[in-house]
């Protein structure tokens, strides 16, 4: 399993959370697991996404890549950062 975390500062006004448009074009691409959205008390927003392996996440970055400009262009957001990382231990308590 592979993970892409992109980073991004909400403006002051926005609550930064992505619709529910966003979240259901992110899941629909092909291998795409899962993913996370998380707001830090520092202003700072994370999303998390999780894909079957390292060529579902390649091959989802022009797509991800466009979604995510539309959507922090829609909340008013700053993108810091984005990185991909392997997923070596992964579980849910249940």
């Amino acid at each position: 399993m592979f993970a892409r975390v992109s980073t991004y500062r909400p403006a002051p006004d926005s609550t930064g959370e992505p619709s529910a448009d966003t979240v259901r074009q992110v899941l629909a691409l092909p291998g795409c697991q899962g993913i996370y959205y998380l707001r830090g008390k520092d202003d700072k927003s994370l999303s998390l996404t999780l894909w079957d392996d390292e060529d579902a996440l390649t091959a989802s970055r022009p797509a991800v890549d466009r979604i995510r400009e539309e959507t922090t262009a829609e909340q008013h957001m700053e993108i810091l950062g984005v990185d991909e990382f392997e997923v070596l231990t992964h579980q849910l308590r249940e």
